[in-house]
């Protein structure tokens, strides 16, 4: 059983007016959806990239659901979820380490937080051989990996339906209703299972991202 506790088109500035970016991006609207891209030259490396937060904190058991279309390459998209400071702070409590887009900062250091990358295609390796990976931090524990089904952009001539359900510890990814991979945080490997906390958006310049219908269920 669930429950629609957000739902946003992301189709247009209002809808996320509320939306917390940290690093440098575009953001702009083309038929009804929004897409994403750096400000900076991938020259600059991990100080390009940026997150793109939603301000509202969700529960523990939850499934996310977004439409997703690459539109270009090469770069890396990534959806953080329960993401809070490791002492269970607010994501964006002033007394943590300021955060602009650098990974290292997202995967260890002052939060904790699950991050799915589905769409890989910044590094050689990665454009060679593509999975979706699951990793875990404070501590960035890739826990869980599953062959990735979004076709390259030339490919990709519609947007893709992405799920993420979380409950009870067990993890689910889904691209168009296959599942990608199950994994189940026993609470011990890797430190307590994470709850609630805020979800976000990654990109790697100079990738272009689309992005609609962002819905969040209680489940």
């Amino acid at each position: 059983m669930k429950e629609l506790i957000y739902e946003n088109k992301l189709s247009c500035k209002e809808d996320v007016a509320d939306f917390r970016m940290e690093g440098s991006a575009n953001i702009y609207f083309e038929n009804g959806k929004m897409r994403m891209s750096s400000a900076l030259s991938e020259t600059l490396g991990q100080r390009a990239n940026f997150v793109y937060w939603c301000p509202v904190d969700f529960p523990e058991d939850v499934l996310i659901e977004w439409e997703f279309r690459p539109i270009e390459e090469p770069g890396l998209a990534i959806m953080f979820f329960c993401a809070k400071g490791c002492n269970g702070e607010d994501l964006f409590d002033e007394k943590l380490q300021p955060r602009d887009g650098q990974y290292p900062l997202y995967h260890s250091g002052d939060i904790n937080a699950y991050h799915v990358s589905y769409f890989r295609r910044k590094w050689d390796d990665e454009r060679g051989f593509h999975t979706c990976n699951l990793r875990k931090s404070k501590g960035f524990h890739l826990v869980c990996q599953g062959a990735d089904p979004i076709p390259d952009c030339d490919d990709a001539f519609e947007s893709y339906h992405l799920c993420i359900s979380k409950k009870n510890g067990k993890i689910d990814f889904c691209v168009n209703d296959l599942v990608v991979f199950s994994w189940t945080d026993d609470g011990e490997s890797y430190g307590k299972v994470l709850d609630g906390g805020k979800i976000g958006f990654r990109q790697m310049a100079p990738m272009v991202g689309e992005y609609s219908n962002l819905k969040v269920y209680a489940i």
